[in-house]
């Protein structure tokens, strides 16, 4: 699951809350089938384990920790993210089951208190020094505890090679294009860091016991529902904003296209549209007595 790239903090007052809160929503609930099998297996992990606390870190707008609370019925479930406009989301969408928290990562990594499960997915990347917010995030988890962290995986997939609009393999050099901002982005963070991505190996530098590593599938053949066409439209439309200057005029013409609402060509239209894609979760325990 590749989540779009979140702001950080001096553009924070530059974005359309109520956009990225909707955006990120539909993200999530197109993947709740295999979130839900992710939040299962973590149950299962914990095994007798009786989770008092539980942390969905970088939240968004609360869909996991709706599904953990779901998981732990008997725990206390906390939504923690930045941004005020994605909690409210989180507590409008949970009634009443969850907690929010705001925090300020990575400067508040002390304020979240301990817990026995802490699931973090695709917000970690959004840090300077990865390996130092695992490190944090670990600290945190009681003895016994159990860290998830969901990263990467595999990228959307969404159109077949050949789409009759342009050169075939557009979406491939989207996709090359999202690895190159993701790039930028990482470098740009303050306190960046350069880290080989072995996500087992990190776990295990930040004093953990990895437990394995599993990954989710989401696949929705065509033809695709309309929810899911809104969602994919939105993020061409973001791609095009993003890295539309890169793709030469052959690419944009075709991007154009699938962006119009009213070609039977466009993304909401045509008949050949699925979704596909993979989330992994890299989980460790804590052995600390």
């Amino acid at each position: 699951m590749h989540h779009v790239h979140r702001p950080n903090h001096e553009h924070v007052h530059d974005i359309d809350w109520d956009a990225l809160c909707s955006h990120l929503e539909r993200e999530a609930e197109l993947h709740i089938s295999a979130l839900t099998q992710a939040t299962n297996w973590l149950r299962d992990l914990l095994g007798g384990v009786d989770a008092r606390r539980v942390l969905d870190v970088g939240s968004g707008p609360g869909v996991v920790a709706g599904l953990l609370a779901a998981a732990f019925p008997g725990a206390e479930v906390v939504a923690v993210d930045q941004s005020p406009a994605l909690l409210e989301r989180a507590r409008a969408r949970s009634s009443g089951r969850i907690a929010i928290q705001q925090a300020d990562l990575p400067d508040e990594f002390d304020r979240l208190g301990t817990a026995d499960l802490i699931w973090s997915a695709n917000a970690v990347h959004h840090l300077g020094d990865q390996q130092a917010a695992l490190t944090a995030l670990a600290a945190s988890l009681r003895p016994g505890g159990l860290l998830a962290v969901a990263e990467r995986g595999l990228p959307v997939r969404f159109l077949p090679r050949d789409i009759g609009l342009g050169r075939p393999g557009l979406q491939a050099r989207l996709d090359a294009g999202n690895e190159d901002g993701f790039t930028t982005m990482r470098a740009e963070l303050p306190g960046s860091v350069d880290e080989a991505e072995d996500w087992p190996a990190m776990l295990a530098r930040a004093g953990l016991v990895p437990t394995g590593t599993r990954t989710f599938l989401t696949d929705l053949p065509a033809p695709l529902g309309l929810p899911a066409r809104e969602y994919l439209r939105t993020r061409l439309a973001r791609q095009r904003d993003q890295f539309g200057e890169r793709l030469d005029d052959q690419d944009r013409a075709a991007l154009d296209t699938l962006l119009d609402a009213d070609a039977p060509a466009g993304i909401l239209w045509r008949p050949d549209t699925f979704y596909l894609t993979a989330t992994t979760v890299h989980t460790a325990r804590s052995c600390t007595a």
